[in-house]
């Protein structure tokens, strides 16, 4: 009986280290077919000294003679380098790629800097400071901002500050005012719970301006309830190989990745320091100003992007509506936002 066992428990092992050995073989050749760079284009991910910091970034296109885009991911803290790959790679024909790990989250995290709280001058520096680098390092003149949810933010201020260093500005997702959002997506929400004992409930713990943890597992919860929910259609990749033969990440950064301390950029969002980022009142841009906003986001209500877009002034401005679409557009409608990409990109290259 004691043989059997053992002989039972040695198959299972073996079977087990069998699988194990066939995942990190199939995950090896994924990893090196991703790695592989492109004919007269780039593939490169490194870290870079920002303001005395580590910040990562990687660079990827077909040409580098392409326009560069450095795409801003959202949050604020939250970095999307885990798979974001998926969907910026499909503008790589017509735009040299940069994906960069804002500071203090994914694979530029380090403990250390949880010490260091986050304000406007720090993230601004930070970010005039990686747009000079990659002018310098790509070669080019100027580059182009594509941000979403708080990169819409971020961007904004940073195309509104330093327009000398940028061709034009791609916004989705488009953030205005935090507390404007807030209330209007009370009053949305209100609407939808209209004869809902349980989502009155839930309507209670919402207060526009005090926000905890609370408040936004909340607000996400009324989304997913009444089908506003951010990842509602899923992704229109195949996530999970996506992340399994993710070529920049390893043991090592995925363990720092589900170990990361949000609590700095919590505190950032309570504070007059994320107010500052408001862009009531901003509306005077020097540069082609773009949105590509989904006509069910109600995270950064489209709504407000749209009264905002249409008070904008800019040397050329143009907005595009994805119909039922949420604010998770980057993943769930990922070719067609590549095609309005290649749009863009096609109107700006012409004389």
């Amino acid at each position: 009986m004691i043989k059997k066992l053992l002989k039972i428990v040695k198959i299972t092992v073996l079977v087990i280290a069998a699988v194990i050995l066939l995942f990190l073989l199939v995950r090896f050749i994924g990893k090196a077919i991703n790695n592989r760079t492109p004919e007269g284009g780039i593939n490169e991910s490194m870290y870079v000294d920002i303001n005395g910091t580590k910040q990562w970034i990687s660079i990827y296109g077909e040409d580098i003679n392409n326009p560069v885009l450095l795409y801003l991911h959202g949050g604020p803290g939250s970095s999307t380098s885990a798979y974001d790959y998926a969907f910026t790679r499909k503008w790589a024909d017509v735009y040299t790629v940069v994906t960069w790990d804002q500071r203090n989250c994914g694979k530029s995290y380090e403990k250390s800097q949880n010490n260091t709280p986050l304000s406007y001058e720090l993230m601004m520096n930070d970010g005039l400071a990686m747009t000079k680098y990659l002018i310098d390092y790509l070669d080019k003149e100027k580059i182009t901002i594509l941000g979403h949810s708080w990169g819409t933010y971020y961007g904004c201020n940073l195309v509104l500050a330093y327009p000398e260093y940028y061709d034009y500005y791609i916004g989705t997702g488009q953030m205005v005012d935090m507390y404007q959002n807030e209330v209007a997506f009370r009053e949305v929400a209100e609407e939808w719970a209209e004869g809902d004992e349980e989502g009155a409930e839930l309507l209670k713990l919402l207060t526009p301006g005090h926000y905890t943890e609370e408040y936004f597992s909340v607000r996400n919860l009324l989304m997913q309830k009444y089908g506003y929910g951010m990842m509602r259609d899923g992704t229109d990749y195949n996530l999970p190989i996506t992340v399994i033969f993710n070529p920049y990440y390893t043991l090592a950064d995925w363990v720092k990745y589900l170990n990361t301390d949000f609590t700095v950029y919590m505190e950032f969002m309570l504070s007059d320091e994320f107010n500052k980022f408001s862009l009531v009142g901003k509306t005077e841009y020097e540069v082609p100003f773009y949105n590509i906003n989904g006509d069910c986001d109600y995270q950064t209500n489209f709504r407000l992007a749209q009264e905002y877009f249409d008070g904008v002034n800019a040397p050329y401005k143009k907005i595009y509506i994805m119909e039922d679409t949420t604010h998770g557009l980057l993943e769930s409608k990922s070719e067609a936002f590549s095609e309005i990409l290649h749009e863009i990109a096609k109107e700006q290259s012409q004389p």
